[in-house]
């Protein structure tokens, strides 16, 4: 996710008039058009309702731990930037290394949870469009990037490192570049950026940004697979005799 102050300071009249506008993820208050704003809150609330839903109703004790230390590790690894050219920096999303570590519904509150935090204490992204900075940044990686990655790793094989590592990358690209997409028409929806200028300001970066998310990405699951490959929302079966999950489907 690109995180670039200079874009929060204008207003969007500025952007406007700017020649090349530096476009970040973290939409602040304003940038987004009433009904925008209204409609990701919408959906982003039903997808939180329902993943609380099911997770109440499967979610094992031995679990809850495991939710504390992956919000614990996304938000401190949130807080490592890495350069992109043009005096941009760019971080960990991390939707889809917690949807692979604890599935599609726990990680999703957990992102939920680490974006709340982040907009009320550091005041990174608006509070009245935390909907769509959670849907953006939180809900599309979790949801979309575990299916993704379930299909490629079924497809490559499902209980080796090299169909999980590829799936895993795969996913973690796309959900960067898919999440940059969606802010870019929400903005240009809201006539903030113009829809020419918003998609491929914001594309061309996290191109490049998916690819330092699937890097990390790859590195913490790496590590798990080593050590405590029965962690994993879906571990491999060769490897481990219990079952696959502490946590709901």
């Amino acid at each position: 996710m690109a995180e670039i102050f200079v874009f929060a300071l204008l207003s969007p009249h500025q952007v406007l008039k700017a020649s090349s506008p530096l476009l970040a993820m973290h939409i602040p208050d304003g940038f987004l058009s009433l009904p925008i704003s209204l409609l990701t809150w919408v959906i982003a609330i039903g997808l939180i309702a329902l993943a609380l839903q099911r997770v109440q109703r499967d979610l094992k004790e031995r679990a809850v731990p495991l939710m504390g230390v992956c919000a614990a590790f996304i938000f401190a690894a949130q807080m490592i930037n890495f350069p992109i050219p043009g005096g941009t920096s760019g971080h960990l999303l991390g939707g889809t290394l917690a949807g692979v570590l604890l599935g599609p519904w726990a990680g999703a509150l957990v992102m939920t949870v680490v974006f709340i935090v982040q907009a009320t204490l550091f005041q990174d992204g608006g509070l009245t469009v935390l909907g769509a900075n959670i849907l953006n940044m939180g809900l599309i990686g979790t949801f979309a990037g575990y299916y993704l990655y379930k299909a490629v790793r079924s497809v490559i094989g499902f209980n080796t490192w090299r169909g999980m590592a590829t799936g895993a990358a795969i996913a973690a690209w796309v959900s960067v570049v898919v999440a940059s997409l969606v802010c870019a028409v929400q903005l240009g929806l809201s006539e903030t950026v113009p829809l020419q200028v918003a998609i491929p300001a914001m594309l061309i970066w996290h191109v490049l940004i998916g690819i330092g998310e699937a890097m990390i990405t790859l590195i913490a699951l790496s590590y798990i697979w080593r050590t405590r490959p029965d962690l994993l929302y879906d571990p491999p079966h060769q490897r481990v005799s219990s079952p696959r999950s502490l946590l709901p489907r």
